[in-house]
């Protein structure tokens, strides 16, 4: 009779390891109370800190997708910063700053030559609007603009017109409404030909704009665009406030040489000496962006650090209650000796029993933590998501704490003497 062949060292390694796996689990449903105390800690750890991913992951993209709200290769100069590190100082630096004004729009749109369009637009007022239907809340923002600011802004016209070069000449008292005042103020039908008011003066509607949505549901589109001359005329010149010019390229390879030749432009008719820096801030999208992740990384960082110590403490709990529990289980241990099993097979229940206490609380712990941060994101009107990777990250953690803090109990369990475990009463 042919001998059988001896299995496959990996097919006996597996068979251990499905073996071990279910005796922890038996072991587990035996202490049910104890075992849900002990994964109490890892589920708070966890959750932390996927809550707190989690919202700020929503709020991440919606901040993203608004400053993404730029036409393709356009930057912005504005006079104050996007983002301020320095305090008070560093406001006070800023305050001292002359605005831009128009003269500086149109000497940049006629020397800045790689540029393919060159766009102002003011924050005029906010207020109500009216028509001879409805009227909108008191926080409609008023914006004036120059024909390049579509373009630059990302502006898509449903219906109508955009302004135009004769509009700005003339002055005209012409608008653009935003999508939210369109359909409120014209709720059955075209706004198009009609006299709208705000603040007391009459505007004619030459066109509506696409929707675009924004933080909290319509914020982007809360707006009515005039004529920038018209703006300036009614509300006060930029004596009072400064412009943010937009800037377009006409390719993303030729934008760093456009920022380029508009410092140099901007620092010459702004009359900067030589040697001191601009007194003006240029920034894009992708600018933007990495500031605002750079920022809310230092949170992040704080979050994990301080989630991590609930897990350090959840940690310590799981090894107090392995080791609780392998002084119970001294005969078992040598029972499953004395009949054959290895030191490496104790050592994997023990360890396997680890593990899958930090698993079971991990994964309530990311359960719990994606429902709340999108139950706050559904509260904010952000985007629902599902940060996979944090979600991986977080159960990866816990079966690092699993055999960080089971190795010692497991180690014991493996060297206990069976003689003297079976003597254990």
């Amino acid at each position: 009779m042919t001998p059988r062949p001896p299995p496959a060292p990996l097919a006996v390694l597996r068979a251990e390891a499905v073996e071990s796996f279910y005796m922890a689990m038996a072991a587990l449903a035996a202490h049910k109370l104890r075992s849900a105390l002990t994964l109490v800690g890892v589920t708070i750890g966890v959750f932390s800190i996927i809550l707190v991913m989690t919202a700020m992951r929503g709020l991440q993209q919606n901040i993203e997708t608004e400053l993404s709200g730029l036409g393709a290769n356009t930057f912005t100069i504005e006079r104050w910063p996007a983002l301020n590190f320095e305090g008070p100082s560093g406001w006070e630096k800023f305050r001292r700053r002359k605005n831009l004004t128009l003269p500086h729009w149109l000497a940049l749109r006629d020397q800045t030559t790689r540029a393919r369009s060159v766009a102002a637009q003011a924050g005029l007022a906010n207020g109500e609007v009216t028509s001879r239907f409805e009227k909108t809340n008191p926080d409609s923002n008023c914006l004036g603009v120059t024909p390049e600011a579509f373009l630059a802004r990302n502006w898509i016209v449903a219906d109508g017109r955009a302004l135009l070069p004769g509009d700005l000449d003339s002055s005209r008292n012409v608008c653009v409404l935003g999508n939210t005042v369109a359909k409120k103020l014209f709720p059955r039908g075209s706004a198009l030909g009609e006299t709208i008011k705000f603040l007391g003066v009459n505007y004619t509607v030459i066109g509506y704009l696409e929707p675009k949505g924004g933080l909290g549901g319509e914020a982007q589109d809360n707006f009515l665009l005039i004529p920038l001359t018209t703006g300036l005329t009614r509300f006060g010149g930029t004596q009072w406030r400064s412009l943010s010019l937009f800037v377009q390229t006409h390719t993303q390879a030729d934008m760093d040489d456009t920022v380029e030749q508009v410092r140099g432009v901007l620092r010459k008719i702004r009359k900067v000496p030589p040697g001191e820096e601009d007194d003006f801030e240029i920034f894009s999208n992708d600018s933007l962006i990495q500031q605002f992740r750079d920022l809310t990384l230092a949170i992040r960082a704080g979050v994990a650090v301080i989630s991590s110590i609930a897990l350090l403490a959840a940690g310590v709990g799981i090894m107090n209650i392995m080791l609780v529990s392998v002084t119970e289980r001294t005969r078992e241990i040598g029972i499953r000796r004395a009949i054959g099993a290895k030191k490496r097979n104790i050592l994997t229940q023990f360890i396997l029993e680890a593990i899958v206490i930090c698993e079971i609380g991990g994964l309530l712990g990311v359960i719990l933590g994606i429902a709340g941060g999108n139950l706050g994101a559904l509260f904010l009107k952000l985007p629902l998501v599902f940060p996979v990777d944090w979600a991986i990250i977080g159960l990866v953690i816990c079966s690092l704490v699993g055999v960080i803090f089971g190795t010692y109990p497991a180690y014991k369990a493996a060297h206990l003497d069976p003689v003297e475990s079976l003597r254990y009463e």
